[in-house]
């Protein structure tokens, strides 16, 4: 009998230390690593967020948001490509509008959505339809891409010119100036950084 007792006790002592020393490693210093790994780039681990001149969050750096203006205001913003919905080509400026479409090429539905959100963009920019690039009908994947080709950003300078007081060569110059070349030299293409343009021209999300 005592050496069934002693048996069990060292079983439960042995069960508890195991308990704890996992507790420790799973529990404790696990989640510490982890934690300490995510503060060596502050910056992603709080969702990549970008601040403008007077220190307000104004977006992410990661998630695109098509900026727009307030009613009866001039339309001097820099716009991002398309969100998309069912009841809205456009979806401006709401994040929760991402959504995939699962619409093929050969799509009624997305060469109909494509061919609404042109007339809309030609009619903003006082162009021609067959002047719209595609990227500014047609999203991404996830349909929040933070950046635009440069042929979509010309296409806007005339626009946001007049109606932010600078001339063409001043707006342009600010793109130009947030413009990414191709990953590597290679991969992919030129890109037009959406929100830092905005931020720079001088839109602010902060209230007086």
């Amino acid at each position: 009998m005592n050496t069934v007792i002693s048996t069990f006790v060292r079983q439960c002592v042995a069960a508890i230390g195991v308990l704890l020393a996992l507790t420790v490693v799973v529990g404790v210093a696990y989640p510490a690593v982890v934690w300490a790994a995510s503060r060596l780039d502050t910056h992603a681990a709080e969702g990549s967020q970008v601040v403008d001149a007077r220190g307000c969050a104004a977006g992410s750096s990661i998630i695109g948001i098509d900026p727009q203006p307030v009613a009866g205001q001039p339309d001097s913003f820099l716009h991002a490509r398309v969100l998309g919905s069912a009841d809205n080509p456009m979806a401006p400026g709401d994040p929760s509008s991402s959504a995939a479409s699962n619409q093929g090429p050969n799509s009624a539905t997305l060469a109909t959505e494509i061919e609404a959100r042109r007339k809309i963009i030609a009619q903003r920019e006082g162009v021609s339809p067959t002047a719209v690039p595609a990227d500014a009908v047609t999203g991404s994947g996830s349909g929040l891409d933070p950046d635009i080709s440069p042929a979509y950003a010309a296409l806007q300078v005339p626009r946001i010119a007049g109606n932010s007081g600078r001339t063409p060569a001043q707006v342009q110059a600010i793109i130009d100036a947030h413009t990414s070349g191709r990953q590597w030299g290679f991969l992919g293409q030129p890109t037009v950084d959406v929100l830092e343009v905005n931020l720079a021209l001088g839109h602010t999300v902060c209230r007086s």
